[in-house]
């Protein structure tokens, strides 16, 4: 089995959609695989590898997974007997924070505070890139925001916490976690 870290990206906005999140087209989903200690990118057109994949784990990581990502991969994946993504166990850092803290932390301002780096676009920014043609610089937009889920995992399973930007404050909250 192998764990995986991964990020979606989608053709649309909220609101293309009117918020449902079952109506977002995945362009490209990002995976970084432990097993094979390797970043890969999947087009829209690849869907039955990352099914695959997800398959063939027994961890998912990610940032908002349980909130955006996974929502929006049931439309390709749906539930059944043999394949339930819901059925994986996941570790949403997103998650585990707000259900810590009662607030939610944006990735590039936890990524900053953490690991001295940042996103390199917006997911505003990803769609334009979808519109536009521009599939390699989305597919190393959804990378790099893999390698930040997967540094800012890494770091918490090392140190035992992350520091937590504060609102209106230049401090830092320490917030603990032991995965």
């Amino acid at each position: 089995m192998d764990q995986i870290v991964f990020d979606i990206e989608t053709k649309n906005t909220f609101e293309d959609v009117s918020a449902n999140l079952k109506k977002f087209d995945v362009s490209v989903v990002g995976i970084y695989s432990y097993k094979d200690d390797a970043y890969t990118c999947y087009d829209e057109n690849e869907l039955d590898k990352v099914k695959e994949i997800f398959r063939n784990s027994d961890l998912l990581v990610g940032f908002a997974i349980d909130r955006f990502d996974l929502p929006v991969l049931e439309k390709y994946f749906p539930a059944k007997p043999d394949f339930d993504l819901y059925k994986i166990p996941r570790f949403d850092i997103l998650e585990k924070i707000e259900q810590s803290l009662g607030r939610r932390i944006g990735l590039d301002n936890l990524a900053q505070a953490n690991i001295g780096a940042g996103k390199t676009a917006h997911g505003l920014e990803a769609i334009e890139f979808y519109r536009n043609g521009e599939i390699e610089k989305l597919k190393s937009y959804c990378l790099n925001d893999v390698k930040i889920t997967k540094d800012l995992y890494e770091l918490l399973k090392k140190q035992g916490y992350l520091w937590i930007p504060q609102r209106f404050s230049p401090k830092m909250l320490k917030w603990e976690y032991s995965v």
